[in-house]
């Protein structure tokens, strides 16, 4: 599926903020999202840069979580299942509600394994109880129509990351000039990739072609 969309209507200008170049950003690939946590309160939603290319279908259409992002939680002593069933993804259950130890990087689109488990997300309080599951569900609801007081800490996660000066998107770029490739050579840094994916994000030509060019400008 090639379709791109944008889904926050009320999204303007992006924040100014200074990407951290971070060669182990793999391994902490979410270690940072929990930190802006209660910070920035003053800001307008809109002041907030929120721009994903892809709809959640399309995350999971293309393959994402190792097929386990909507499987059983237990959350505050409640149990939650079926979830995913309210969106009509229109997808089996077996790329959906995998338990987490059958994770199945076959399913991802780019073939690997990223990710924590939920216990570890529960751990460094990245859980709100508006989402249980977590940012994709998030994405999920605010997709659908859903406004809530979690949305700037969430939109601001996935700037952190995915943003025009998002760590990831960044450190992609940064490792395709290295390599000398193109932009949409999928053997580079296909974890990388496959997280942004699960953020709702895939590099684009248009998005590689500005990031090099502000580079050279600098």
């Amino acid at each position: 599926m090639t379709s791109r969309k944008t889904v926050n209507n009320t999204k303007k200008t992006a924040t100014k903020k200074t990407a951290t170049k971070n060669k182990s950003v793999l391994k902490d690939e979410e270690k940072d999202e929990g930190k802006d946590k209660g910070k920035g309160k003053g800001k307008l939603l809109n002041d907030i840069e929120f721009e994903p290319n892809l709809t959640p279908q399309e995350v999971l259409q293309k393959g994402s979580f190792g097929g386990t992002y909507w499987r059983p939680i237990k959350y505050k002593n409640k149990i939650y299942k079926d979830q995913h069933l309210k969106y009509k993804f229109g997808l089996d259950d077996s790329v959906l509600t995998l338990e987490w130890d059958k994770y199945d990087k076959k399913i991802n689109k780019y073939g690997v394994k990223v990710g924590q488990t939920f216990e570890e997300w529960l751990e460094k309080d990245w859980i709100s109880d508006h989402d249980p599951y977590g940012w994709f569900q998030w994405y999920c609801n605010y997709h659908s129509g859903r406004r809530c007081s979690d949305d700037e800490r969430q939109m601001k996660r996935w700037a952190g990351l995915a943003g025009k000066n998002g760590r990831f998107k960044k450190w992609l770029v940064t490792l395709i000039i290295k390599k000398d490739g193109n932009w949409n050579d999928v053997s580079i840094s296909p974890k990388i990739r496959q997280t942004l994916l699960h953020w709702g994000y895939e590099l684009t030509k248009k998005d590689f072609d500005e990031e090099v060019k502000s580079r050279k400008s600098k």
